[in-house]
């Protein structure tokens, strides 16, 4: 019996007026019905080129074909080269017999049509049956899903909606014609933990339902462990490395395929440096095995935070409030808040590193800004060095800005595409005054861009010119250009490539030690806190659920909320 989706030699370039680039070099692979085939690699990798390609959504130009078949076998059992299919019936299987679930759910749905009539849309395209059926079906799969209040989420908007639930709604549109093949492109990147668990499990479930082929897509390999079937690992447009999860996971043969497992910050010691892609490349052969890296994480004593605890508070937070209002009478009187950050108190200690993680919608984010007065509370206390913050005039807070920085979690978005990153670097120290002259303040931006692990010639580059990982590096610098001494890092690795979060995280802890600031690190991945923290608060519905040292917040958490989080962590297969 033929696969159902059998890929052959396939190279697609990219042409442009003055270049080419080859981003698949003849790859072959092939998908079976009832089977999940990962395709895994950093951004640039080319898996993205090969799902939109399966689809024909690439733009021509400046995509072209040069070589190869994807050939797909249909419910009626006839094979068919999609790349030789005319637009029409092309069309008929888009959505139909090939469904696809992107990587960014509020992109993908329109803003202005409700979530029930969008996925209605792809129903009546593909099926004969009237709007009163189709609206039925609608919320027949938005039950399947496990969408709280599918009713009610019909008439909903996507803003209206978490990331987990804009998820779903994308699953169940891409569910609503039975389709044989399913692709997830990063469905879970920058997903909650819990959150990514619920939906790696719904996808398995509703595969193994269905019988469906699945290419599931994404950069971090501990992620497909529990889910896929096969593992395809690529590079530079390649495929490098293939096999069943076992064999990849617990005896990778190519380098770049060791890289990826080795750069989790889950397999190794608080402080102990991890190793990056690059580094693999310039060896292809790392000495010493991850299994050792795992050992050293229970045996390791951390030596920084025994100085810690004999530290003073640097920043001391008291019975701190942020509401927002939730409901209005018809005269605008409040009846309702939703409370984002109630009644908290916790104080971080000089020199430390304190994180902060829980769910979406736990109140974290919130509390980072609010520390710097970006949110202003309801009530309660700051005090930052020795004084209440909350009482500054904006004269006061803004002279009292050149010593707190934070480091948002989208770089592109923080960053002003209109500014090269030199003069972005270097506003801070202008708007403070803080080094008057111009060739003074441009060595002063080049010799912050070279701590970052940047170059000088970068300094009249535009952000669109930099990749996410050397433009979350080009926030770092800006928010070290005045030398603070507190840094909140606001999800600041969450959305980047496991390598890029490596090297994200080496240059933070070298920074630290260089600069000595003390930092608040914001996260919903618990191994990524426990790794750079001291110790850790866990958030929940706006209170503190529980705080301690890190490790001992990891290994040992007392609370089942806690307990939840460390569970929902993919763990993957330790190599041996």
């Amino acid at each position: 019996m033929p696969a159902l989706l059998e890929i052959k030699n396939l190279q697609v370039d990219f042409v442009s007026d003055e270049t080419r680039v080859t981003a698949l070099k003849n790859i072959s692979f092939t998908v079976d019905r009832g089977e999940i085939v990962a395709i895994v690699g950093e951004s640039g990798s080319g898996k993205s080129v090969t799902s939109l390609s399966v689809l024909q959504l690439l733009p021509s130009p400046p995509a072209q074909f040069i070589n190869g078949e994807i050939l797909f076998t249909k419910n009626n059992n006839q094979t068919i080269d999609i790349l030789k299919l005319p637009k029409e019936e092309l069309q008929s299987i888009r959505g139909n017999e090939i469904a696809m679930i992107f990587q960014e759910p509020m992109t993908s749905l329109n803003p202005v049509y409700t979530c029930g009539n969008q996925v209605m849309e792809a129903i009546l395209l593909h099926q004969k049956i009237s709007k009163e059926k189709a609206k039925q079906k609608t919320i027949q799969l938005f039950e399947k899903v496990k969408l709280p209040d599918p009713s009610g989420i019909f008439n909903r908007y996507p803003h209206q909606l978490s990331g987990g639930q804009k998820q779903r709604v994308m699953i169940a549109m891409a569910m609503s014609c039975k389709p044989s093949l399913l692709i997830a492109d990063e469905p879970t990147t920058a997903l909650d933990v819990t959150v990514q668990k619920t939906i790696l499990d719904l996808i398995k479930e509703l595969q193994q339902q269905e019988n469906m082929g699945v290419i599931f897509i994404t950069h971090d390999l501990g992620v497909v462990a529990e889910i896929a079937d096969r593992i395809m690992v690529m590079y530079k447009g390649e495929i490098v490395e293939q096999g069943t999860v076992e064999e990849i996971f617990k005896h990778p043969n190519h380098w770049y395929t060791k890289a990826l497992l080795a750069c989790r910050p889950a397999l190794h010691a608080k402080g102990e440096r991890l190793p990056t892609v690059a580094d693999f490349e310039l060896t292809e052969n790392i000495v010493g095995s991850i299994q050792s890296a795992v050992d050293k994480t229970s045996s390791t004593t951390n030596y920084k935070l025994q100085t810690i605890n004999q530290s003073t508070s640097f920043i001391k937070v008291e019975n701190l409030n942020v509401w927002f209002p939730a409901k209005k009478t018809f005269l605008g009187k409040i009846t309702d808040y939703v409370k984002a950050v109630n009644d908290v108190s916790f104080e971080v200690l000089k020199g430390e590193t304190l994180g902060l993680v829980g769910e979406s919608g736990c109140g974290k984010t919130t509390l980072g800004r609010t520390l710097l007065r970006l949110i202003e509370p309801t009530s309660g206390k700051i005090i930052f060095d020795g004084k209440n913050i909350l009482t500054y005039s904006k004269e006061v807070l803004r002279e009292m800005r050149k010593d707190i920085q934070i480091i948002f979690q989208d770089p592109y978005s923080s960053l002003n595409p209109r500014l090269t990153i030199g003069s972005a670097i270097a506003e801070p120290l202008k708007v403070h005054s803080v080094i008057t002259k111009e060739q003074q303040r441009k060595d002063k931006v080049i010799e912050l861009l070279e701590k970052v692990n940047l170059k000088a010639e970068h300094f009249n580059r535009y952000p669109h010119e930099f990749s996410g990982g050397q433009r979350q590096r080009i926030c770092i610098a800006r928010a070290l250009a005045l030398n603070p001494s507190f840094i909140v890092c606001d999800e600041s690795v969450s959305a980047l490539d496991v390598s890029v979060q490596a090297q994200v995280l080496n240059l933070l802890n070298d920074l630290k030690k260089e600069f000595g600031f003390t930092s608040i690190f914001i996260s919903h991945d618990l191994s990524v806190v426990r790794y750079i923290s001291d110790r850790i608060i866990v958030m929940n519905k706006g209170k503190i659920e529980e705080e301690g040292i890190a490790d001992d917040i990891y290994h040992h958490p007392q609370k089942e909320y806690t307990k939840r989080l460390i569970h929902s962590i993919p763990k993957g297969i330790i190599p041996g």
